[in-house]
This record gives structure tokens, C-alpha cells and sequence, in this order.
């Protein structure tokens, strides 16, 4: 078979060694997807000419949750008083939108619930006083943390939408695992950490999982790399770079 040289986005690796292995993460281009499009179907075009056996299959949340239409545009969130108020709290990340922005905040307040919300920002701010970062993010769960708010440096036309965590992960991580024949999962990931929302049934150990994408090779901006391939290098492999395809 032909050779062929995979390109890691820019400023990202294309290997990474994790224990005694070495790891390839292919970012797999796609077309923008939107939210008339179903997610096996993408990747039944764009990821499965590409699969090798044993390969794992990963997903960003972002594009699953806009192919089940859970984003809003700015434009049509009001944030209350309640979520200006919480938003000034939060920490201002440079590496991307976040809670930070009341309507982000608003959002969060109805996925998630007032209550539990304000609890977390209660135990949040002590737990702040005493060195301990990441309460608010642990009581609210996964849908606070994988609210993403608009942000100029996200691909068109999704700059201007505030785009909610995907419902059900579990269940789409084993819909891409029977469309392509592979263990898939669909993961948070970005330039501060990683979180594994679903995996399929017998697929790759999470902690692992998160390990091998930690410095998030997908990127989190304008990369139109939604998918990724993780593949255990061959020794030439982890030497050059390269796959056979």
C-alpha cells in the first residue's frame, strides 16, 4: 500500500508516547457540519476509508451536540440577573469561550438547574479560599463543563453560538462504533483538559483515552478537524510520522 504522511494541525503533535507506547492522532478534515447532518453518516464518508483494524475512533462533543441542534445563537439568549451576576466569577480562559459570558451562563443555569448551580458557585468560591479549584465544575457535571460560548476564533458560521454538551454521548459513542467496526468515544476536549463523555462498550480505558489526547491534537478553533483516528504506532511509524493508508 501507498504511503502516506499525515499532517497534525498546527502547533500540535502527531505522536504521543504514553508508558511504553507511542500513539498516532490522525485529525480526520471533514466538510462544516451542521445540524441537517447525522453524525455516522459523516463519518462513514470522511473516517472509515481511513480505519485500520484496532483503531479507536474519537469525536469532539461540540459537533455531536450542533448535529442534535443544542446551540443557540447569541442573538437569541437573554441572560437574567442571576447568570450576569454568577458570570463575573468565573475564570476568563484564554483559550476559548466559557462560562465567563452571561448568556453561556444563562444557558447553563437551565441545562443544569438554578439550584445547583448556585450551590456550586457557593461551594466553588469557599473552595477557592482554601487553594481548591474545579467545585463548581465537579457539582454542576458535565453539561456546565461542556457548555461552549461563542468565540471569534471557532470555525464559521458557529462564532456567533453559544453550543451545549451533546445529550446521550454513550449511546452516539456506540453508534459510530457499529457504523465503522471500531471502538469510538465522544470526548470534551481542549487546551486546558480532557473529559471522555461516552465510550463505546469494551472500548479503550478512559484514563488512557485521556492521556493520549490531553494536549487536545483536534484542536479547539478553525482546525475543521472534528474527528481524530488513535492508532498504536509501528516502530518506523513512531520514528517518521507516517501511516500506511
Amino acid at each position: 500500500m501507498e504511503a502516506k504522511l499525515w499532517e497534525p494541525n498546527p502547533g500540535k503533535q502527531l505522536e504521543k508516547q504514553v508508558g511504553e507506547q507511542v500513539y498516532l492522532r490522525i485529525p480526520v478534515k471533514t466538510k462544516v457540519i451542521g445540524a441537517t447532518d447525522e453524525i455516522t453518516d459523516v463519518a462513514r464518508e470522511y473516517v472509515a476509508p481511513l480505519l485500520e483494524p484496532d483503531d479507536v475512533v474519537v469525536v469532539s462533543e461540540k459537533v455531536v451536540a450542533i448535529t442534535q441542534g443544542r446551540f443557540y445563537h447569541v442573538d437569541e439568549v437573554k441572560p437574567s440577573l442571576l447568570a450576569r451576576f454568577l458570570s463575573r466569577f468565573v475564570y476568563n480562559s484564554p483559550h476559548g469561550a466559557n462560562l465567563r459570558c452571561p448568556k453561556a451562563m444563562e444557558l447553563t443555569l437551565r441545562e443544569v438547574g438554578r439550584l445547583r448551580v448556585l450551590v456550586a458557585a457557593i461551594v466553588g468560591g469557599i473552595g477557592k479560599l482554601f487553594g481548591i479549584r474545579g467545585l463548581f465544575y465537579r457539582i454542576c457535571g458535565p453539561k456546565a463543563r461542556s457548555v461552549d460560548g461563542a468565540w471569534e476564533g471557532t470555525i464559521p458560521p458557529y462564532q456567533k453560538c453559544i453550543v451545549l454538551a451533546p445529550e446521550n454521548p454513550g449511546a452516539v459513542a456506540e453508534r459510530l462504533s457499529a457504523a465503522l467496526q471500531c471502538q469510538a468515544a465522544v470526548i470534551d476536549a481542549n487546551d486546558l483538559g480532557v473529559d471522555i463523555l461516552g465510550l463505546s462498550p469494551g472500548g479503550m480505558d478512559a484514563d488512557l483515552l485521556v492521556e493520549i489526547m490531553r494536549d487536545n491534537p483536534l484542536g479547539q478553533s478553525a482546525e475543521q478537524t472534528p474527528f481524530g483516528i488513535i492508532r498504536l504506532a509501528r516502530e518506523e511509524q513512531a520514528e517518521v510520522g507516517w501511516s500506511a493508508s
